[in-house]
């Protein structure tokens, strides 16, 4: 398709799914379209500022490169611990001390950032240009902001104490912002995936990941004011929580560490048990569509043809049997073509999306690196546009680990974490969809 095309589809797209968040509405008479007009524009004018002005490039790809000496630095300790285990030269990258570890790393690092103040003003900095354009409380903008860096349970802790107090409204909006990006302990992961072994590779999705976390927050504030709008009065006061995590620095690290080991842990049993169950699935969903004979006595009673030769032929041999990814692919095919997605990608694009919602964007984005390595996925465009789609936490799981989170620093708010948990998820969705369609409109063809 050409440029054209590409832009028309990207805003078919990006109209489509502000027409989802309205239809999905508790109130569309209490909309304010002002927010909606406002998150539009910094969407785009973030995203093109990073990919069209020369010196924002140039900051952003200094950030992207930074992360990737951090995982560099990760490394060093990495092979101190595991000696020549670590060496992918003669063990290839294995996943619990290649990738894991970063994510250790970086918690301690974000942890120790907190506790010296550098992060507090990195974030009032994004939540001040934010809430110039969009009329919000002072506490939903400081924790959007801050789910640029951090995940959905460590944000909130920069505006605890407002928290007891929140409306429904801004409680609802702390949950899709936290749904609408990732941390930066997995960005490091992420970066590794699509990235390979080539720095370069590193630097250019670290920029998007980087990129997409940004755009994603005013998405995300906007669709949650579309679906649940504001209208009681709010406080606009930009005030940060003076708290601190740790009681010196050397605590803030090993604070930072310990929750850096937890995730850890949990990302990899999560991987464990979700690659099983794919796995599960696939053997039940081959065996469907196999062929199978019944026989009595060597005579040939009823014969089942099957039809996983029919899915590779049809799929071009991109899917060999009939499967969890050929069916989630299925499902989710519209999408990824609202998305902007050409027409050949379409079912490997949707199968992405389908696990990155069905179980989580860490198995996705595992499976789009492995796409990507394999030259199943190889239209740069369309792996762009997925990194965008999928850059956020809007998953079932989330729910439950917000209501644990959010719900131990405002135990009052539980009931409303509870019941706006699916929209939440579905809010969280829809902003990061509404980042690939941006990212389908500007980046060049």
């Amino acid at each position: 398709m050409d440029t054209l095309t590409h832009i028309l589809r990207g805003l078919f797209g990006y109209a489509a799914l502000i027409g989802i968040a309205v239809a999905l509405s508790y109130n569309r008479r209490a909309i304010n379209w002002r927010i909606v007009g406002a998150g539009v524009f910094l969407q785009f004018l973030f995203a093109s500022l990073v990919l069209f002005v020369p010196p924002v490039r140039a900051a952003v790809d200094w950030v992207g490169g930074r992360f990737v000496d951090l995982m560099g630095f990760t490394q060093e300790g990495v092979r101190f611990v595991f000696g020549s285990l670590a060496d992918q030269q003669k063990h290839g990258v294995v996943f619990a001390i290649g990738i894991l570890p970063s994510i250790i790393f970086f918690s301690a690092f974000t942890s120790m950032l907190y506790y010296l103040g550098i992060l507090q003003k990195l974030v009032w900095a994004f939540a001040w240009v934010i809430q110039r354009f969009m009329p919000l409380s002072g506490a939903e903008t400081l924790s959007a902001s801050a789910n640029i860096f951090l995940g959905q349970t460590e944000a909130p802790f920069l505006i605890k104490p407002f928290l007891p107090s929140m409306t429904r409204s801004e409680i609802f909006t702390i949950m899709v912002g936290g749904m609408a990006t990732i941390a930066g302990a997995v960005m490091l992961a992420y970066v590794s995936f699509l990235g390979g072994e080539s720095d370069a590779e590193k630097v250019l999705f670290a920029t998007h990941l980087i990129t997409a976390s940004v755009i994603n927050a005013p998405a995300g504030l906007m669709i949650s004011k579309i679906i649940l709008p504001q209208t009681e009065e709010i406080s606009r006061d930009l005030a940060v929580s003076k708290e601190k995590i740790g009681t010196n620095l050397v605590d803030a690290i090993c604070l930072g560490t310990t929750d850096g080991l937890k995730l850890a842990v949990n990302v990899g049993a999560m991987l464990i048990t979700f690659t099983a169950l794919i796995a599960l699935g696939n053997g039940l969903f081959g065996w469907i569509g196999a062929p199978h004979t019944l026989a009595i006595g060597g005579t040939e009673i009823f014969h089942y043809p099957g039809f996983n030769s029919w899915i590779a032929e049809v799929t071009g041999g991109a899917f060999k049997t009939f499967s969890l990814e050929f069916v989630l692919g299925l499902i989710y095919a519209p999408v990824a073509w609202l998305l902007g997605i050409d027409y050949g990608q379409l079912l490997q694009s949707g199968q992405l999306l389908g696990t990155r919602t069905v179980l989580n964007e860490f198995v996705a984005f595992l499976q789009l690196g492995e796409m990507k390595a394999n030259g199943v996925l190889t239209d740069r465009r369309t792996i762009i546009i997925l990194t965008y789609a999928m850059c956020g936490f809007a998953n079932i799981v989330s729910i439950g680990i917000q209501i644990g989170g959010i719900g131990t620093l405002a135990p009052n708010q539980r009931e409303n974490l509870a019941k706006l948990g699916v929209k939440a998820v579905i809010g969280g969705t829809l902003a990061c969809y509404l980042s690939a369609c941006v990212a389908g409109i500007l980046v060049p063809v």
